[in-house]
């Protein structure tokens, strides 16, 4: 009897996600590739991958239009698509097993977004920052527990900087994250959204803007390194790094908020 009424809460959590990813897909679709243009690589790294245990990990720029992208890239794989989206049939069975960890007040701040919540976040406290004014608390382990039991089942995405401020130092919690599970981790960058967007993602800023989507090949990580370590290689792959900043290998320019 346990095990049928888990099923079957699965199974209703599962339609209602399709449901969202659905909605927000339709809704979304055209600011990704009408009103801007979106450039998408390295499709080819997902395709073989497990449907658990693999922990995506990417720059940030916008509160929800990075990972709305992503959902958007992951159904289209579904469907075969490689480096496009092209006439959005995916959204009628979207790929649904993945799940993204979000700040818990950002999740809160409206209609919409408490909607898109149900599409898989992993809400979670700020322990840095909450209300807009600067804090310091500690990691509350139910967070971790979440996140944990997420990628037992599924994809996560998750943005180690925690912030869309460029070159912002990574949180330590992703690299105890790796060291712990041992996941595969596909690093992503991206770039274009905090021109083409506002910093909450949900409406325009600029349109005609070019919208990039960089999937690399799977870290070849030693999980017994320090967490220091992991997070250097984490962050450097993302691109985010000391070294990359300056290099002067990043296309972020001034006027970008944090």
């Amino acid at each position: 009897m346990g095990k049928t009424s888990l099923t079957d809460r699965l199974a209703k959590v599962g339609v209602v996600r399709k449901l969202v990813y659905a909605l927000v897909g339709a809704v979304t679709y055209p600011g990704l590739t009408m009103f801007n243009r979106l450039k998408i690589t390295g499709t080819e790294h997902l395709r073989h991958l497990p449907r658990r245990n693999v922990l995506f990990v990417s720059n940030h720029q916008t509160y929800f239009a990075d990972v709305i992208t992503f959902l958007h890239i992951f159904c289209a794989v579904k469907w075969r698509k490689e480096n496009r989206l092209g006439i959005p049939y995916y959204l009628l069975n979207p790929f649904s097993n993945v799940h993204f960890v979000a700040a818990e007040e950002t999740m809160k701040d409206s209609f919409l977004s408490r909607m898109f919540a149900l599409g898989g976040a992993l809400m979670v406290k700020r322990t840095w920052r909450a209300e807009g004014k600067d804090v310091q608390r500690n990691l509350d382990p139910a967070d971790t527990q979440k996140i944990s039991k997420a990628l037992s089942r599924s994809w996560v995405i998750t943005f180690p900087q925690g912030t869309t401020k460029p070159f912002a130092a990574g949180r330590k919690g992703t690299a105890h994250l790796i060291r712990e599970h041992r996941p595969i981790v596909v690093p992503v960058v991206i770039n274009g959204f905090w021109r083409a967007f506002t910093k909450k993602g949900l409406s325009f800023k600029k349109r005609g803007s070019i919208l990039t989507v960089r999937f690399k090949a799977p870290l070849d990580i030693d999980y017994t390194a320090s967490v220091e370590e992991i997070l250097d290689m984490v962050m450097d792959a993302i691109e985010q790094s000391r070294e990359y900043m300056l290099r002067g290998r990043h296309h972020l320019l001034s006027g970008m908020e944090g």
